[in-house]
């Protein structure tokens, strides 16, 4: 048998983001998309840079976020900064910085935002709260929901050609050839699984109009939260702080 460390294992902690409904997770992306791109100089983007290096591991909690969704953002954050030292005058990297951070400022937060919104409350929010017709609302949920589930349904077709002996990688022409049929079989299943869809919201009469007077129900509340009002508030703060250090002195 194997031994136990005597060390307890650390259970993940929800931190902020977790507690935030997606309109505040939306609005704070674009409150520092905002304020990255109002931000003449350079060291307002450095000031914004620390404050959200401290504030967002914070707010996503011990285990909330998979940091190595943030390797593209990274490489894209080098590649803007690279790009821009090669090709301004006398290479200048102040020029550089200034365009990988603001780059950085709103892409960052924005992949780190978007990891917590989930499509069932994003559509709550969107009908209950702005008040948008049902129809949309709906088929774009589907749609997000339809969407995260690819990589899974993309998963169980590798296995399952896998167990039957379908997939075989030693000859360049049958991998091909497999990745087309399962891309094809994926295409099948995305489209049947539309069809059903559309049966079920047809059922529960999305397409027929509204009657006037008749209030359409939902399952469940679409709150606005303290954590939504922190949240928003600190991205507000946070830009608005990177645009006044920004601001060239007279």
């Amino acid at each position: 048998m194997r031994k136990s460390s005597g060390r307890p294992r650390r259970r993940p902690t929800a931190g902020l983001l977790a507690s935030c409904g997606p309109l505040s997770l939306l609005g704070g992306s674009f409150a520092l998309m905002a304020g990255a791109l109002a931000t003449p100089r350079v060291w307002g983007l450095i000031v914004g840079a620390l404050l959200l290096a401290v504030l967002v591991p914070l707010w996503c909690g011990r285990g909330g976020f998979p940091w190595r969704r943030m390797i593209p953002a990274g490489l894209a954050v080098a590649s803007v900064t690279w790009s821009n030292w090669l090709l301004a005058a006398q290479h200048s990297w102040a020029v550089a910085a200034t365009a990988g951070l603001r780059i950085g400022l709103f892409v960052v937060p924005g992949i780190v935002f978007a990891a917590f919104v989930r499509p069932a409350d994003l559509g709550d929010h969107l009908a209950q709260r702005l008040r948008l017709p049902a129809r949309p609302v709906v088929a774009g949920v589907v749609a997000l929901q339809r969407f995260d589930r690819l990589g899974q349904d993309w998963a169980d077709l590798s296995d399952a050609r896998r167990v039957r002996g379908l997939q075989d990688r030693r000859s360049p022409i049958r991998a091909i050839t497999g990745f087309a049929e399962q891309a094809l079989a994926l295409l099948v299943g995305a489209l049947r699984d539309a069809a059903q869809t559309a049966i079920a919201v047809e059922a529960r009469g999305f397409s027929r109009p509204q009657r006037t007077g008749v209030p359409r129900t939902w399952a469940r509340p679409a709150p606005w939260t303290r954590a939504d009002t922190t949240l928003l508030g600190c991205c507000v703060g946070v830009a608005a702080l990177t645009i006044a250090v920004g601001l060239p002195l007279r």
